[in-house]
């Protein structure tokens, strides 16, 4: 989970130097040093949220994996009961 917050957060960075490169402005500029925090933690908080959907995902997809096996193994038992 961190490593996606902290690749989002990266990514949120990433961003705002690549804005502030094409404005041809400077990368430090004193007067708006307080937006690198806000750009980082709106890629974590997006990170944050990807993994929350991930995780239901994953959730998902297992509970109808064991539903799917569960009936397989049911019909393979009435299979072997028909042929006995």
């Amino acid at each position: 989970m961190v490593h996606r917050i902290a690749f989002w957060s990266t990514f949120g960075l990433a961003v705002r130097f690549w804005q502030v490169g094409i404005e041809m402005r400077p990368f430090f500029n004193k007067g708006s040093l307080w937006v690198y925090p806000v750009y980082a933690a709106g890629g974590a908080s997006f990170g944050y949220w990807l993994q929350g959907v991930d995780d239901k995902q994953t959730a998902l997809l297992e509970e109808r994996k064991d539903k799917l096996l569960e009936k397989r193994a049911r019909k393979a038992a009435r299979d072997a009961e028909a042929l006995a």
